[in-house]
């Protein structure tokens, strides 16, 4: 018999007991408001009555906001960004980090953002490396060096959360600075400074040290969690970077956020630079070998170094025997992104949706979902300004922040290229234009590769079976008419497939647009007569 409450299946009984020992400190009126601040979301209107805030149209308004400043400066001028970034974030562990007007405490605030910036920095910026510094009792250390593995850096800092003593903002300059001064020239060095006290305890003269810097090359940003510093504000102007300071924790995420895309280049600092890289072959899953990475071995799949043929475990990184840089394509196309953006979608008046003159789209172009609210109400909706399809604010961020590629103009291109009446392509506009990853085609006519969708092939094998490299065959056999053997072209085609289509299955984010001449270039022999076939 059951002589306590009533039984819970699933373990309900327990996580309520959980809950009810949580709040047992709390009396009933603090327990409403345990996890909200609820007069914090309060606003004035016009009559001067309090209204609810709409978090979501103020998120809506405030990415909008953001996404406009971000193309009138990429459309001002032709801007040069640095895809290879290698950046340190200092963290300041101080007591002042332990305050508590951010809840639950500052600290717990820097490192729930740190850890989502830090995935977010990989992922635009696959290429580049991240370093960890904290300062504590004075001095700075460094918690881990620069790499490319999200996960070792995350486990690192949620290790080190105490907080104690004073900050040294010197102390942490001249660490980064003799870190940063070993990197090769065609790198960008920059130095993220989460700071929360209001004063530094330096050995020296700061000043020389931020001249120091300047003369590095370093871009110093810091985001404040207090008061406004002049010291802050001086190391950034004299480096180039940003100063902020952070109203709320909300404000904090959009800050730090901010720096995730990689910021133009400063004018005297902006060279070019030709450097060499490889694509390396993915090992075999039962293969035994050496790691050079953790120098012991290692069974599964791994990367084997186009030069040397040392064994490495991810990608990208730097051969530990050559020192060539290892990437895959799918980390040059998210790289390649920042530098052409998409351009960003007009907003439209929502009394146009209901407007019998005009007759517009009441459905997102995107998710097919309706643009008009239950009670025949418009929401908000943007329009792209070049294949003019109407898309929901989600399908918005969706599009600009994520896939890079407006899935309108992929379904406007020219049937010549595509048959887009193919049973090959599903109805969703996002699913078209993802689809054109899974199987390139070439079209001479743009000079640009795409990537056509085969239902056929399964996505687990479908870059390297059979199939594709027939249909490569095939495809470069029309086009270009070449007289090589079948055998000769689909070598050919397979270290195109695995140079330039290796991972290209996640999504359109990794789609790539390769110039026909840098194509062409794995065959010099057929170049010329390529080109006259166009």
């Amino acid at each position: 018999m059951n002589n306590g409450g009533p039984t819970r299946i699933n373990g309900g009984a327990e996580e309520d007991d959980d809950d009810d020992d949580m709040n047992a400190d709390l009396d009933a009126w603090e327990r409403t408001y345990t996890d909200e601040r609820s007069w914090e979301a309060l606003q004035e209107d016009e009559s001067g009555l309090l209204r609810p805030i709409d978090n979501t149209a103020l998120y809506h308004s405030q990415y909008r906001r953001r996404l406009r400043s971000l193309s009138s400066t990429a459309t001002a001028a032709r801007i040069q960004k640095g895809l290879i970034r290698y950046l340190y974030v200092v963290i300041d562990l101080s007591r002042a980090a332990s305050e508590m007007d951010f809840r639950p405490s500052r600290i717990a605030v820097i490192a729930k953002h740190v850890e989502a910036f830090i995935r977010e920095f990989f992922d635009q910026n696959p290429l580049s490396q991240v370093g960890l510094v904290t300062i504590k009792d004075g001095v700075a250390q460094c918690l881990t060096d620069l790499g490319g593995s999200p996960e070792s850096h995350i486990k690192a800092l949620m290790n080190k959360l105490e907080c104690s003593g004073d900050s040294s903002l010197q102390n942490a300059l001249d660490l980064v600075d003799g870190y940063l001064n070993q990197i090769p020239s065609y790198g960008h060095r920059e130095v993220l400074i989460l700071y929360s006290a209001l004063t530094t305890c330096d050995p020296g003269d700061i000043m020389e040290t931020i001249q120091k810097c300047k003369k590095s090359k370093i871009r110093c940003s810091v985001i404040g969690l207090a008061a406004e510093m002049f010291i802050c504000k001086h190391l950034c102007q004299e480096t180039g970077g940003t100063y902020s300071v952070a109203l709320d924790e909300s404000h904090f995420k959009e800050l730090i956020l901010e720096h995730a895309p990689p910021p133009p280049a400063i004018a005297e600092f902006a060279i070019a630079n030709l450097i060499s890289m490889g694509f390396p072959q993915r090992v075999a899953e039962g293969s035994i070998s050496i790691c050079s990475c953790h120098k012991e071995a290692k069974v599964g799949a791994g990367y084997t170094c186009p030069r040397c043929k040392a064994r490495l475990c991810e990608l990208p990184t730097e051969c530990r025997i050559c020192g060539l840089t290892l990437v895959s394509s799918p980390h040059l196309a998210r790289s390649y992104h920042h530098l052409f953006p998409i351009a960003p979608f007009d907003e439209v008046p929502p009394t146009l949706l209901n407007d019998p003159i005009h007759k517009l789209q009441r459905n997102c172009f995107g998710c097919q979902q309706s643009l008009i609210n239950p009670g025949n109400k418009p929401s908000l909706s943007v329009v792209c300004p070049k294949c003019k399809r109407y898309f929901c604010l989600d399908c918005d961020i969706y599009i600009h922040e994520s896939l890079h590629n407006c899935p309108g103009l992929f379904s406007t291109l020219n049937p010549k290229w595509v048959n887009l009446a193919s049973n090959n392509f599903a109805l969703n506009p996002f699913d078209k234009a993802q689809s054109f990853i899974q199987h390139p085609i070439v079209q001479p006519e743009c000079q640009s590769v795409f990537f056509k969708h085969d239902q056929q092939i399964s996505p687990s094998d479908a870059l390297f079976s059979q199939k594709v490299r027939k249909a490569w065959t095939v495809t470069l056999g029309k086009q270009f008419n070449y007289s090589e053997s079948e055998e000769s072209i689909e070598r050919y085609n397979l270290g195109l497939t695995e140079r330039f289509c290796r991972g290209n299955k996640k999504g359109l984010s990794d789609l790539c647009l390769l110039d026909f001449s840098d194509l062409l270039s794995f065959m010099p022999s057929r170049r010329e007569a390529a080109k006259k076939k166009m």
